[in-house]
This record gives C-alpha cells, structure tokens and sequence, in this order.
C-alpha cells in the first residue's frame, strides 16, 4: 500500500474544527432546523440513518418535541410530521430525493443538511444547510457524519466545547495496542449513543471488512454476548451498566471503556477501522462495493 495518508484519514482529523464550525452555524440557522413542538422524522441512509437515529434521541431528551428516525427508504408515508429533516452528503442519494419529491407533493416541511451544494436536494428541500467544509473524497463517511451530528446536537443545546476537546483528545491518544489485529468487534451504545454504536460498527465493516456488531448496552447479554471470547473486542461507547465489563474480561475478551463524549469515542473508532485496514492491506478509500452515493437505477431496491 501507499505511504501517502487516505483521504478518510485527512478528513477524519479534521472533525474538531468541523464541529465547531457546525456549532455556530446551529446558531445563525437556526430558523431553518426543528422549532419546539414540532412532530419531526430525522431520515437519511446508511451512516446519515445512524447519524438519524442519535439525533432524534438527544431531540426527545432535550425536551424538544417528538422526534423519529428512520431510513430514507422506509419513511411511513401514513404518518403525518410537522417537518422532515433528511441528512444527505452527497445529495444524490436516490431514496432521499424521492423521499423529498413525495413530501413536497405532500405539503410537509423538510429540511436538508447536506456536503454537496451542486444537487439536486437544493432544489427539492424546502430549507438547505450546507455543509460544504465538512464534505469528503472518500467513499466511507466519517467528518461529514459527525458534523451534521453535531450541528443537530447543538440545535438543542446538547453539544458543548468539551466534546471539541474530546475530539482532539481521540485524535492524539495512541490506541491500545493489539485491538487492529482481533478477529471480531462490537460496539455497545446507550440512549443516543446507540446510533453512534451502530456507526462504529459500520466503520469497521466498510473500512477494513471486520467482523463487526452493535447493539444496545443492555441488549448485549441477550443472547449477543454469546460471540465474546479471546480475539475479540467490545467497546462501550456510552454509559455502561454494571457488570458488562467484567463479563467481557472473564471470557477472555479485550474490553473497552469509553471514557470521552460518545461522539469523540466514534472518532477513535475511526482510527481503529483505519488501523485494522492498514494491518489487514486493505485501502480504504476503495471500500468493497460500495460507491460514495448510492444511484438506483429503475426497479432496483435500496442497497445502502
């Protein structure tokens, strides 16, 4: 492989001025994100969908409004929301733009918060937030992702400059040694940070085709805890319940214990699947069959 850094490893190292940049642009935009009160569905497709998933959760906490995610894909049109914000980085992602035509036609509200300005989403969407410097080369998402996440977070008063910090922290800490070289992973999340959890899990599958899960904290011993032993890894991303850990260690896997903001763990994440990519000759920028943006053609289903 080359020595010259991928392009997920430049973008990746860039998140921390990205979150700040999204933090004040919470502020100047915020008449074109969800009001108080308003019955609002957070969609987007494969990590924008986790992103989703965290940010409708941190909403509800925040006492904002009800608050739904779903995959741009399988949106209940029977139901009825005051506003749909749609997390798009390319912006030419087929389910969201038809998901945005349809809600047009409908009458409702939407919002997208996407990379690129040069789509077709700034024309379908009602509100536009444009997230251009946090926009990426590579195929597998990681700054654009935590920005939107962050710009939705402190919308609702969620995000503070501790989780800037964090960031950076995940960025100059070494790894603990070994984890690169183990034969299966899995994330655990609790509240919002289950979403985070799944979008770790995906890092690692995308970058590095790793053997990855994720699961709610409490859900892990419900049957999933059963793959745990040496050679593998779990990684608590939020809050962990007691006794997770010590079961993890007595089956003789290697445990993890987030100790930054969730999202700034994610970051560490990011460096694991790079880490495990690199050890395993792997490029990650060229991931296995995926593209940056997933185009249907007419009669095909949803595949990302």
């Amino acid at each position: 492989m080359s020595h010259v850094a991928s392009h997920v490893a430049q973008e990746l190292a860039t998140q921390p001025e990205c979150w700040e940049r999204a933090a004040e642009l919470a502020t100047t935009h915020r008449a074109l994100l969800p009001r108080r009160g308003e019955r609002t569905a957070i969609v987007g497709c494969g990590t924008s969908y986790y992103m989703a998933q965290a940010a409708a959760v941190l909403r509800e906490e925040a006492g904002q409004g009800e608050t739904d995610a779903f995959p741009a894909s399988e949106f209940p049109s029977h139901r009825r929301y005051d506003r749909v914000v749609a997390l798009t980085r390319s912006g030419t992602t087929t389910e969201v733009l038809d998901l945005l035509a349809g809600l047009r036609d409908a009458g409702v509200a939407t919002t997208a918060v996407i990379g690129d300005p040069a789509t077709p989403a700034m024309t379908l969407a009602d509100d536009v937030v444009v997230l251009d410097f946090a926009d990426e080369r590579s195929v597998v998402q990681t700054r654009f992702a935590t920005t939107a996440l962050t710009l939705l977070r402190a919308h609702v008063g969620a995000h503070t400059p501790a989780a800037v910090a964090d960031a950076r922290a995940a960025l100059a800490e070494q790894l603990p040694a070994g984890l690169e070289a183990l034969d299966q992973y899995t994330f655990l999340g609790r509240g919002w940070s289950v979403g985070l959890a799944h979008e770790a899990a995906l890092k690692m599958r995308e970058a590095s085709l790793s053997w990855a899960e994720s699961y709610p904290a409490m859900e892990y011993r419900h049957g999933p805890v059963s793959v745990t032993g040496p050679g593998t890894l779990t990684w608590s991303l939020g809050e962990t319940p007691d006794g997770i850990a010590e079961q993890v260690l007595a089956a003789g896997a290697a445990w993890v214990e987030g100790r930054l903001d969730p999202l700034a763990e994610l970051v560490r994440v990011h460096r694991l699947a790079l880490a495990a990519a690199a050890h395993r000759r792997l490029d990650p920028d060229a991931p296995r069959n995926l593209t940056r943006s997933v185009i249907l053609t007419t009669g095909e289903g949803a595949v990302r």
